[in-house]
């Protein structure tokens, strides 16, 4: 029996290429049971000519579709759904009507926050989103990024494709982050000091498991990077939040009963504070006569583009009390969820053996296509076209932040790709973000990023990563008029 052409049609709000959607279709319609094995499918040409696209189109999408054993092609006869596709269900899904559950019982120990900055799933709709770490197409080589993910790909990778690295790493990347990365930022270390994690909030997470009990004491930054505070409060340690200023943290605030400081030196998140190198050997040797460790989030060092980075604090560390993360989520897409950790061997160790129980290491092809784009140079041409958009962006941001007398709390003397905002004391910016948003404007408000009970609600952040330079004066214009009419 054939199909009828009928039956087949296109979403006009689908995902995917054409040829994407057209396999989907049938083998969505074979998953679901309303083809059946044996029945024919309509021939190339008049599917084409139904759908109104090229008929090569279709015979791809049934080309793939032959490859996967959900069609077969019966010479001159034409294409039948194959009898080996797979089946639906021999019975009906169903879901549970209710729960006699109590969760509020049921669940041991908590992890929701109210900390997690809210970003719209579609910000990029938006004309003026002043949103921090989205990737923007116009900056990102895509097509670089597909040549290297199709050559991890190919044969000669097909170890590093598929193997189970339990707790160990692509040597190839390692090797490349020890050898070329690292002495960059001039740190110096061996392959058994690096681990690779799941991006630089997967490498906190790792970090405050392995050094931080209920009995510890942890220093963080205030205001900080609200998921490490979330990350640090589920450790249940005791938690000091240390107040920074223009040059970021201060040793001098340190508690004496301090275990564990974490720092964003090169670029405070999210002030945009950079340490001056007196305060960053102050920090080690209060370290090592205070005997604590210190974690430092190495936090867009790459966007230095108005003056040379600062060394890392992990350079300066003779005494081996640094423990260092690092990142390729925000410099190539923040979805690729790469980052490394970089500490003495005991520490990896332990490290390594958290990861393996957890989650046992981050995917093969990834951890391969990132070593081909970093040691083909794609990365490093991607870097300097960021580092020049974020210039021309932040040129503009200056002189229109200016021009509409809106304040700046922290704009970061090296670069960067957001200011520290803050607006008139009565204005609460959670409120101002909601009036924002209807106008095509997207900020993100500061009170996520302090601790405490009653943090100050007048902050917020402005990034430019996400928005073109041509728009930037119209959305802070927007963002003026709005605050005046709030104020």
């Amino acid at each position: 029996m054939a199909l009828p052409v009928e039956t087949f049609f296109l979403q006009p709000d689908a995902e995917g290429t054409l040829q994407t959607q057209i396999r989907q279709l049938v083998a969505e319609g074979i998953l679901s049971g309303r083809f059946r094995p044996g029945e024919k499918l309509p021939s190339t040409r008049k599917l084409a000519e139904h759908l109104g696209v090229s008929r090569i189109t279709v015979t791809l999408a049934f080309t793939e579709l032959l490859a996967d054993d959900y069609i077969v092609a019966r010479g001159r006869s034409g294409y039948f759904v194959s009898e080996n596709a797979p089946e639906p269900p021999a019975f009906p899904a169903k879901g549970s009507d209710k729960s006699t559950v109590d969760w509020s019982r049921a669940i041991g120990q908590r992890f929701t926050s109210a900390d997690a900055i809210p970003k719209p799933a579609d910000w990029a709709s938006y004309r003026f989103p002043f949103i921090y770490g989205q990737a923007d197409p116009d900056l990102f080589d895509s097509a670089n990024w597909r040549l290297c993910a199709l050559e991890a790909l190919g044969r000669k990778d097909f170890d590093a494709l598929t193997a189970d690295y339990f707790d160990s790493d692509d040597p190839k990347l390692i090797d490349f982050i020890a050898r070329q990365t690292l002495p960059r930022r001039g740190i110096l270390a061996k392959p058994e000091e690096i681990l690779l994690t799941l991006g630089a909030q997967n490498a906190l997470w790792t970090t405050a498991q392995i050094l931080l009990t209920q009995r510890r004491s942890a220093a963080i930054e205030d205001p900080c990077y609200p998921q490490l505070r979330s990350i640090l409060e589920q450790s249940r340690c005791h938690l000091n939040a240390i107040p920074v200023d223009e040059h970021g943290l201060r040793p001098d605030a340190l508690p004496d009963d301090t275990d564990v400081v974490f720092t964003t030196p090169s670029h405070q998140c999210p002030t945009a504070a950079t340490m001056p190198m007196a305060r960053r050997r102050a920090l080690l040797d209060k370290a090592e006569a205070d005997d604590f460790l210190i974690v430092e989030d190495d936090y867009e060092f790459e966007m230095s583009f108005l003056k040379p980075p600062s060394p890392a604090l992990k350079s300066l560390d003779r005494n081996g009390r640094v423990i260092y993360v690092g990142s390729f989520s925000k410099s190539i897409f923040p979805g690729l969820r790469l980052g490394y950790l970089v500490g003495p061997a005991p520490f990896i160790r332990e490290a390594r053996a958290l990861r393996a129980s957890v989650l046992r290491h981050p995917p093969g092809h990834i951890q391969r296509t990132v070593t081909y784009f970093l040691s083909r140079g794609h990365y490093d041409a991607q870097v300097r076209r960021m580092s020049r958009a974020f210039h021309d962006r932040r040129m503009t941001m200056d002189a229109a932040v200016e021009a509409h007398g809106l304040t700046v709390a922290g704009a970061g003397s090296f670069g960067g790709s957001a200011l520290w905002m803050r607006a008139p004391d009565p204005v609460d910016t959670a409120e101002l973000a909601r009036a924002l948003q209807p106008k095509s404007v997207l900020i993100e408000p500061g009170h996520t990023f302090f601790a405490g009970p009653n943090p100050p609600a007048n902050y917020y952040r402005l990034a430019y990563s996400s928005i073109p330079a041509p728009r930037i004066e119209e959305g802070i214009a927007q963002l003026a008029a709005t605050l005046q009419e709030m104020g």
